[in-house]
């Protein structure tokens, strides 16, 4: 059974960062691409970034030049590093990860920004 763990969620000012990782557990094989997705109340789930097993990254335009993705594929695990946060940042935070054509989802962390 698949599992994802995310941690480092939080409440922070505006301007300030925070750092989310993601770890996988289970039976797994590679996984094809991992990354993290948002919801905020009445929204439908949105992406932030994803990275593939080889290192490609895709950003959604509202958090490119602020938020960077990475993982480390020997550990299955994904982390977002979040610097110049902003207010509109503020949600559930989902780790995500494509494992064997099937896709997995995490628990979710709140984010908090205040201004």
């Amino acid at each position: 059974q698949v599992q994802l763990v995310e941690s480092g969620g939080g409440l922070v000012q505006a301007g300030g960062s925070l750092r989310l990782s993601c770890a996988s557990s289970g039976s797994i094989g590679s996984i094809k691409t991992m990354g993290w997705y948002r919801q905020t109340p009445g929204k439908q789930r949105e992406l932030v970034a994803i990275v593939t097993s080889g290192g490609s990254t895709n950003y959604a335009d509202s958090v490119k030049g602020r938020f960077t993705v990475s993982r480390d594929n020997a550990k299955k695990t994904v982390f977002l590093q979040m610097n110049s946060l902003k207010p509109e940042d503020t949600a559930v935070y989902y780790c995500y990860a494509n494992i064997r054509y099937s896709d997995y989802w995490g628990q979710g962390t709140q984010v908090t920004v205040s201004s």
